[in-house]
């Protein structure tokens, strides 16, 4: 198979920002403008028709393996960032889903592509299906903490097909999932119920798994500590909004949030994940390091991507209204996405024409694995070669 040399062209997509306050820091962010960045990797000399999109909503993507790699077989890939690109304190789905348009919009009438194929890698998964749940059945007209945000009017442009790529279901079921329920105060991470403290001191020497009992009380009480957190935002940003002044928004911390039992315990939702790992490394130091989901946010964001009760992007919902040709990657020993993930989304799916494949082995990032890479790619690559795009 013929691996082509690569072409790097930034793109640069800027509009009319209607917005109350700045929400992201920096020039760019407060003239009154939304400024969107991209980097288009091609093969040198190979002319396309067919534009894949790769788009997180708070990631940018030029760096992972898989877009480089389907560049490499011949594909044109654009690595989209959003307005919130790596900084997702702020973040709006729904205005993620305006950014993306906008990468379609360009690519159908300014840069010459007839075909755009969205590819929801890992975060990025909830988000295409958002996009495409929309740009087939338009409905949102604000956001969940009921700001105005008009998707029926933006006259979104479907895509021609979607991928989801080692995607959970949702940033929202993903957090509810990973929190660490012994926080008794959540603004004193030290004050913990050790009955659910996993990293209690010699939790590493106790090889048993869980016992159901304790992994069901565990679920409960991180819904009930989701729940908490949820209800605490709502009110606050119902008494800024009562108060009527110029306080407008609020930023806080959420700390622990790299708890999820199967990052122990192998046995729950069982692949070949490495035991005591997590695709950010070891979860314990992730639980309160600065990486973990969710750690600082604003209210209106909270509503948007982290409350399961509130968020428009879940997956399990939106698949629902995607017609297009559709491809689900599972990576077999995923150490980010839980396993059951994939095949819901999957299932979930309205398209006819879907296929499921898994790539046995792969972890979330194919970290040190040409070959599980390779493999990823060359599925991608035939699955869009037997439908002409």
């Amino acid at each position: 198979m013929t691996t082509h040399k690569l072409t790097f062209e930034w793109k640069h997509i800027s509009f009319s920002a209607n917005q109350n306050f700045t929400e992201t820091y920096g020039f760019s962010g407060s003239q009154g403008r939304t400024n969107l960045e991209g980097i288009l990797i091609a093969p040198e000399g190979v002319v396309s028709r067919t534009l894949l999109i790769f788009m997180h909503p708070a990631s940018t993507l030029q760096l992972l393996p898989l877009p480089r790699a389907l560049a490499e077989m011949g594909h044109h890939v654009l690595c989209a960032g959003s307005r919130y690109q790596r900084n997702d304190t702020a973040l709006i789905m729904e205005n993620v889903v305006l950014d993306l348009g906008a990468y379609i919009r360009a690519a159908r009438h300014e840069w010459g592509y007839d075909r755009v194929v969205l590819c929801g890698w890992s975060g990025g998964g909830s988000l295409t299906m958002l996009y495409q749940s929309q740009a087939e059945r338009p409905s949102i007209t604000q956001t969940p903490a009921g700001d105005p945000v008009d998707l029926i009017g933006a006259e979104l442009i479907p895509a021609d097909a979607v991928l989801s790529l080692a995607a959970h279901a949702s940033r929202a079921t993903l957090l509810t999932e990973w929190l660490d329920p012994s926080v008794h105060d959540e603004n004193n991470p030290d004050d913990c119920d050790p009955a659910l403290n996993i990293y209690r001191p010699g939790y590493e020497r106790a090889a048993a798994p869980f016992a159901p009992e304790f992994i069901a009380a565990y679920r409960a009480a991180q819904k009930a500590r989701m729940q908490r957190i949820t209800n605490r935002v709502a009110d606050t940003l119902d008494r800024l909004r009562e108060a009527n002044g110029k306080e407008l928004e609020r930023v806080f911390v959420t700390h622990r949030t790299m708890a999820d039992l199967r990052f122990l315990d192998p046995s729950i939702d069982p692949n070949s994940r490495k035991s005591g790992w997590s695709y950010l490394g070891h979860p314990e130091t992730v639980n309160s390091g600065p990486v973990g989901l969710g750690r600082l946010s604003t209210l209106r964001s909270w509503l948007s991507q982290w409350s399961p009760e509130h968020t428009n992007a879940n997956s399990l919902v939106t698949a629902g209204a995607v017609s297009v040709p559709f491809l689900a990657i599972e990576c077999g020993a995923d150490d980010a996405v839980p396993q059951p993930h994939t095949t819901a989304i999957f299932n979930a799916v309205a398209s006819k024409d879907k296929t499921f494949r898994c790539v046995d082995g792969a972890n979330h990032y194919f970290v040190n694995q040409p070959s599980q890479l390779g493999e990823a790619a060359k599925i991608v690559s035939q699955w869009l070669h037997d439908r002409n795009f």
